[in-house]
């Protein structure tokens, strides 16, 4: 499943990361060029300034991971 989202700040870097940590199941951003684990905080600064897709598992309920993705933006 993914949902987008634009990254801005570091501070949205850092909800990301707690967010993805925080989570039951593994959390990815991707773009065009790579794919990164959410629960690496020195990659996802890479993203600053991006637009990214949150990627997680097809089998995850689309609430939550919309509930999870609007506490990311």
């Amino acid at each position: 499943m993914t949902r987008d989202i634009d990254i801005k700040s570091e501070e949205q870097i850092r909800r990301i990361h707690r967010l993805a940590c925080e989570a039951p199941y593994e959390v990815w951003l991707s773009t065009e060029t790579v794919m990164l684990d959410a629960r690496s905080l020195l990659g996802l600064y890479a993203l600053v300034g991006q637009r990214a897709k949150v990627v997680t598992e097809d089998s995850l309920s689309p609430r939550a991971v919309n509930r999870m993705v609007e506490k990311m933006a």
